[in-house]
């Protein structure tokens, strides 16, 4: 694999993901730092310093490339997706 196709999140610690995870699920800094035993400074630090790995400035662009990583290339991003039933509700 060429660095280049590497997705912007494969660099983050286990720890960062770990952050990201309770963020992303809605967790604010403070739950999340509850949650996983840190301090609500760490929790920002972690946060700067995932943004700062995937080169966005905003949480939404977080989001998306976390669901672009889960979902996989071709698994059918919100574009693609938009309009149809998913396979549980068919």
């Amino acid at each position: 694999m060429r660095p280049s196709d590497r997705h912007p999140l494969d660099s983050l610690s286990d720890r960062e993901r770990e952050v990201l995870a309770c963020v992303l699920d809605g967790h604010t800094y403070t739950s999340a730092a509850r949650l996983l035993g840190l301090s609500p400074h760490t929790v920002d630090t972690y946060m700067r310093r995932i943004r700062a790995k995937a080169g966005v400035t905003q949480r939404m662009q977080l989001l998306r490339l976390a669901m672009t990583d889960t979902l996989g290339e071709g698994g059918g991003g919100a574009a693609e997706t938009r309009g149809q039933a998913s396979p549980e509700r068919r």
